[in-house]
């Protein structure tokens, strides 16, 4: 099936050729996936499909048009290539145009083992009885767990193949699969909901539903009997889930599209510490197995490990081809395909490195502070890295937890924030492309009563 695929993004790069085209490249990505969804017990949705799309990128000169297509019949290519083309022919010139330079292209595809055809083996009557697994062992871990919205699994089996007018034609392919619990809490009339998520490359490496299920459960659990807080200024810990979200303002900010936008408080900032000594950020496109891993990026451009933040100085930004050409820089491999067919600049693993401290004396280390498990909202500014958003959290009086809180704005900035980061956790856990540890700082403004 890889050549077969191979073989239609090289026609569309010859076809788009002999009309005239100065560059092309054509991106194809298949997807095979089945998903089934459990609620209380009953199966609520089971799927089962194969999805195909074509993303193309045509260039005349230093003008470029986008397009795509999920139909790889070769009269709809035809004509895409062609309203292509053409669509080339009306757009404004942009200096950093073009394909990626051929030095960047791999010499040989690394195996980074991302495929496990084990997942082939997992029946439908299997993927049932996972999903029904997980949610029962949430439900039944306490009677105070009265409703779910349900179980999932999902594995699905991922065909990416890359061809340009350079000469580059690559592909490779990936397996994943995922198993959720969401269950839902009850205690003197006020409810709340959580999940618990695992998610491997391998199957053998999926956790058991009962421990997800258990673990979905354990976080619920813990939000029931909320409390109000009073305003006030107080050291702050995020748990992996909720530090990974700062991880990720921080992968926006360094962006090449937010730098050479500047519309980032982290311009002109290579060579600056801009953070503690106990942060260390790497974008590493080559873990073995890795969520995020990929032997290429999405123009074809060589994969790699950026070292991003190094004992908090700041030692790249990331960037596609086109960033890379408007900033002068070598592209780090982090170009992204869109649904419309154009380059966005994403993460592979992009993530704070774990530290040596287990999460429980970061704790233990708090005489009055928070434990975030949820943020709300959506109030940060990349531009000045003002932050402020809803949380919900525990409360920790000497070292322990002793009852949740909700109803609360958390603020600060994020270059101050940087800064603060006092404590790291070793317990980072990849549930997806961007990932944490757990995480200290020193001090922040709690918004309550």
């Amino acid at each position: 099936m890889m050549e077969v695929l191979k073989e239609r993004a090289q026609q569309v790069v010859d076809h788009a050729t002999k009309i005239g085209a100065t560059a092309v490249d054509a991106f194809i990505r298949e997807d095979e996936v089945f998903t089934v969804t459990v609620r209380k017990g009953d199966v609520e949705k089971l799927q089962e499909a194969v999805s195909r799309s074509l993303r193309l990128r045509i260039f005349l000169g230093k003008r470029t048009a986008t397009s795509q297509t999920s139909d790889l019949s070769p009269s709809i290519i035809k004509d895409l290539v062609e309203e292509t083309f053409e669509m080339a022919r009306l757009t404004s010139e942009d200096e950093s145009s073009g394909l990626p330079d051929k030095a960047l292209y791999p010499l040989q595809i690394p195996d980074l083992d991302l495929a496990d055809s084990a997942w082939d083996t997992v029946t439908t009557a299997q993927g049932i009885d996972l999903a029904r697994r997980a949610e029962t062992a949430a439900i039944e871990a306490n009677p105070a767990i009265t409703n779910s919205e349900g179980g999932s699994f999902e594995r699905e089996r991922s065909r990416t193949v890359i061809a340009n007018s350079a000469g580059f034609v690559g592909g490779y392919e990936t397996t994943m699969g995922y198993l959720v619990a969401v269950p839902i809490a009850e205690r003197n009339g006020a409810m709340q909901q959580d999940s618990w998520l695992s998610v491997a490359r391998y199957r053998q490496e999926l956790d058991a539903p009962e421990e997800v299920g258990r673990r979905a459960a354990e976080r619920v659990l813990r939000k029931l009997d909320a409390r109000k807080i009073a305003t006030c200024e107080v050291p702050v810990i995020f748990d992996p889930l909720t530090a990974r979200t700062i991880v990720r303002h921080i992968f926006d900010a360094l962006s090449g599209d937010s730098i050479y936008r500047k519309r980032s408080f982290l311009v002109d900032q290579l060579g600056q510490p801009i953070a503690s000594r106990d942060v260390t950020i790497v974008d590493d496109a080559l873990l073995k197995r890795g969520i995020g891993s990929r032997p290429f990026d999405d123009e074809g451009v060589e994969a790699q490990k950026t070292a991003v933040l190094e004992d908090g100085v700041l030692r790249s930004y990331i960037q596609s081809a086109y960033t890379g050409k408007r900033l002068n820089a070598r592209p780090t491999g982090n170009g992204t395909r869109t649904g419309a067919g154009s380059i966005a600049v994403g993460p592979t693993n992009f993530y704070l490195l774990p530290g040596q401290t287990p999460p429980d004396e970061i704790v233990a280390s708090v005489k009055n502070g928070l434990y975030v498990v949820d943020l709300m909202g959506s109030g940060v500014n990349l531009v000045n890295g003002d932050y402020s958003r809803g949380v919900t959290g525990l409360w920790i009086e000497n070292g322990k937890f002793t009852y949740p809180v909700h109803e609360i704005t958390i603020a600060g900035n994020l270059r101050q924030m940087l800064q603060d980061i006092t404590m790291v956790g070793n317990d980072i856990r990849f549930l997806g492309t961007v990932s944490s540890p757990t995480v200290k700082i020193r001090s922040m403004t709690l918004s309550g009563d």
